[in-house]
């Protein structure tokens, strides 16, 4: 396989659908301290598709963010890219050529590259991996997932890395249907919350960025009540001014809020990328959880991101499986009971490009806790 890289600027990445490989995603990131770099991808179709007979050339492009991991090292990180996805049988060969290609484009001092993969899991669809009621079980071991993904590659080289930094599960809502559908497949329980909320009067509006503090006060109550990290006021703020009209692959954020007689109980980050809109970050008030104002939230994004033409609509992470003991499995059963498709998707994979320091670091992330990128 013969991958051909060439550098570009962030601001001429394709439009996508995938906002963490967006321009938008880029300038985010850079605000916050990673080194953005864009490259485009050039490989024969044939190469990627076995089944396609052709001489044409598939043009595509990436993301990387390189991060500093201490005074001399770096990372190159890939979030939900490539968005190029070949045949399952030439994953893996098309990940280590695309690696060796970028290779000479990375710092001497990057010691590994990790893909943070968007493409389903191997074994989404593998009946095994299923409970007879239908609950995702998850991937094998990962000495099993790494002698499938390296099949076939010269180095077996990929491994598969001890976390994951973006969600790799996720629910996916068809906006293509119409509302009675979309509220019809919501559970029961879901839609009636749904409608209990506006009998309540809970109204949702769009708010400026001189209302990010009513966003942070809920963001850190939510936060202190579900033990989770905390992001600076700072990052949120980045993230509604970041603007891109002048690129190829512009997002548009919107900060909305549900409230009820002008008491804000719950907010959200939406953003529309492509043709997908995102549900990026959300927070609720632990006051008045009876009004169901984070159903009126959610309802009202989907309806947004109908109105704006979206196909789709992430809610961007749950569990992998509804387990009481996981800490995420509140968001599950919230998350599930507006219908959509569970997808499950291959999470972080490693390839180093140092193997000495890559194993150190390796070993660091295992044993010490937060050691990882955000």
């Amino acid at each position: 396989m013969n991958i051909r890289i060439n550098s570009k600027t962030t601001n001429d990445i394709y439009r996508t659908s995938i906002l963490q490989q967006s321009a938008f995603w880029a300038k985010v990131k850079q605000k916050n301290g990673a080194e953005p770099k864009a490259f485009d991808i050039k490989v024969g179709a044939e190469d990627v598709f076995n089944k396609l007979k052709t001489n044409s050339i598939i043009v595509d492009d990436i993301l990387v963010l390189l991060s500093n991991l201490d005074n001399e090292n770096k990372i190159a990180y890939v979030p939900y890219g490539p968005t190029l996805k070949p045949s399952e049988e030439n994953q893996g060969i098309f990940l280590e050529e695309l690696s060796e290609s970028l290779r000479p484009h990375l710092p001497n001092e990057c010691l590994m590259l990790r893909y943070d993969l968007l493409w389903e899991s191997l074994w989404a669809k593998d009946k095994s991996n299923y409970k007879e009621n239908g609950d995702w079980v998850g991937p094998p071991s990962k000495v099993n997932q790494e002698i499938r993904l390296n099949f076939n590659t010269n180095n077996w080289n990929l491994k598969k890395a001890n976390t994951n930094i973006l969600p790799s599960d996720t629910i996916f809502i068809d906006l293509k249907k119409d509302y009675d559908q979309l509220l019809k497949e919501m559970k029961p329980k879901t839609r009636y919350n749904v409608n209990l909320s506006q009998r309540k009067g809970v109204k949702v509006r769009e708010a400026g960025l001189e209302e990010l503090t009513t966003w942070y006060q809920l963001y850190e109550e939510t936060c202190s009540r579900n033990n989770i990290f905390l992001h600076e006021i700072e990052y949120f703020q980045e993230v509604l001014l970041v603007k891109l009209n002048n690129s190829s692959s512009p997002a548009r954020v919107e900060l909305l809020v549900a409230e009820l007689d002008q008491e804000p109980l719950a907010a959200m980050f939406l953003v529309y990328s492509g043709q997908r809109a995102t549900y990026l970050y959300g927070a609720s008030s632990s006051i008045k959880r009876n009004f169901m104002a984070t159903y009126a939230l959610q309802w009202e994004a989907i309806k947004k991101s109908k109105e704006k033409g979206c196909a789709d609509y992430d809610m961007f992470g749950i569990a992998a499986r509804p387990d009481p003991s996981h800490p995420l499995y509140g968001l599950y059963r919230f998350k599930v009971g507006f219908g959509g498709k569970i997808f499950h998707r291959m999470g972080c994979w490693d390839y180093p490009l140092n193997s000495d320091l890559y194993e150190n670091f390796r070993t660091a992330e295992m044993t010490s806790q937060g050691y990882h990128l955000r």
